[in-house]
């Protein structure tokens, strides 16, 4: 049997829902997914294998105009995948205007000379259908797209005929990962980003940006299925790090509770977690912060 692969770069601005979109082609959830833009920081690869076609997914952070530098290394992070891509998959709203970030992306995947598919998201959330035509005719006045394919990424609608689109894109090659590879990211990669997306989703609109969270440790029990975690939450200021812990430390209770039982049903096991609290001024600015915290 012949082999076929291809590196797939699935990229767009914050908040269309390409982490959502990743997921759904993968069957499973490796990308954290929130209501907040810029939810992904950094590139998150996820494998599917389908008899003889591996499909090599890099989900990236949404193009935005960067104005720290982690969001400068979030920029860079979407311009190499486009660079290093076997093809692009360039997602969109199905409705609102193109914007200036959209219309970046689209020069870099030009300068690239790489195949692109459109797809454009949300459309269970139109109203009217015939505005779909209008945006798909938006976009096709830009560039000449290998395929334009409405979809949902919350839904499933229309997510398999992109799959199909992707699987017939693929060329003769041997695979790169092991069939049974779901992606690339260590466990403790995984579990980091499952805290952070609880925090994400639980705290005011002041902080989650300026948090991170690293796993110092990460053991599985030798005498039974357990691992034990331990994680330490990073906020930028000593004020955040008082919202994080809550009242009598209630919101770490909650974000601990729920990323544990997260973390159990990706990992299959039962999980003791332990999570601190410490500041670091500014993180985001300084780069030995930054490459301590794993952006590098």
């Amino acid at each position: 049997m012949e082999t076929k692969s291809a590196f797939v770069a699935i990229v767009g601005r914050p908040n269309v829902g390409k982490s959502s979109l990743m997921n759904r082609l993968l069957g499973e959830k490796i990308a954290i997914v929130t209501a907040r833009p810029q939810t992904t920081r950094t590139r998150i690869t996820g494998v599917l294998t389908l008899e003889e076609t591996q499909l090599v997914f890099t989900d990236t952070p949404g193009l935005h105009k960067p104005k720290t530098r982690l969001s400068q290394y979030m920029v860079e992070q979407v311009n190499q995948t486009v660079a290093d891509g076997d093809l692009a998959v360039l997602v969109t709203e199905a409705q609102g205007e193109i914007t200036a970030a959209e219309r970046s992306l689209l020069e870099s995947i030009r300068k690239a000379g790489e195949r692109c598919v459109l797809a454009v998201n949300k459309v269970d959330l139109l109203a009217r259908k015939e505005l779909l035509l209008e945006r798909i005719q938006q976009w096709n006045e830009l560039y000449t797209f290998d395929e334009v394919i409405p979809l949902s990424a919350k839904t499933g609608e229309g997510v398999d005929i992109l799959l199909d689109t992707l699987r017939a894109a693929a060329q003769p090659s041997p695979h790169f990962f092991e069939e049974d590879t779901l992606t690339d990211q260590p466990e403790r990669v995984i579990a980091a980003e499952i805290i952070r997306e609880k925090l994400l989703q639980n705290l005011q609109d002041e902080v989650p940006h300026g948090v991170a969270v690293t796993i110092e440790r990460m053991h599985e029990r030798e005498d039974r299925p357990l691992y034990d975690i331990d994680a330490t939450i990073v906020c930028e200021k000593q004020s955040h790090k008082g919202i994080v812990i809550g009242k009598g430390g209630a919101m770490l209770k909650k974000v601990a509770s729920l990323s544990r039982i997260e973390m159990e049903r990706f990992l299959g096991e039962k999980v003791n977690l332990q999570c601190w609290v410490k500041v670091r001024d500014d993180w985001r600015q300084d780069e030995r912060a930054m490459r301590q915290l794993g952006f590098k």
